[in-house]
């Protein structure tokens, strides 16, 4: 897991949690796919990632990230399983999560399992940025 720190030119009013930087932690096993969406958010946010299911629940465990952004096909544990052991666990059932698949059939099991948003693969990434930007907001 990486902890990566929000520019400070980028630190503006949107994205502060009561005055502190929003954690997001970003749970996909692509590389590439981590990055742009690291860099497609806007706003000042303190930036963990998780490369597959088991680090994911083991990071929002220890971190309590204000929002999470979790792949569905991921290694070790997929992002429908944590996103149902997160939902489950009475201390991180409230953590919003925006949930991205490639797969549209797996859409409404997101939003059932209870998914605060769901992005299809590919995204652009500023579908990213608002979809964090309005998560986080509707959660103050």
């Amino acid at each position: 897991m990486r902890l990566l720190l929000a520019r400070a030119a980028d630190l503006r009013t949107m994205g502060t949690m009561g005055g502190f930087l929003a954690t997001v932690l970003i749970c996909e096993d692509e590389p590439a796919l981590r990055e742009l969406i690291r860099v497609s958010l806007q706003g000042p946010y303190e930036i963990a990632e998780a490369d597959d299911g088991v680090e994911a629940i083991e990071a929002v465990r220890r971190l309590r990230p204000d929002l999470v952004i979790l792949d569905v096909m991921m290694p070790r544990r997929s992002g429908i399983e944590v996103l149902a052991e997160l939902r489950n666990d009475e201390a991180l059932s409230s953590t919003p999560v925006i949930v991205l698949t490639a797969q549209p059939e797996t859409r409404d099991e997101a939003l059932e399992k209870g998914a605060d948003r769901v992005i299809s693969k590919p995204f652009v990434p500023d579908d990213i940025s608002t979809a964090v930007e309005e998560v986080l907001a509707a959660r103050r």
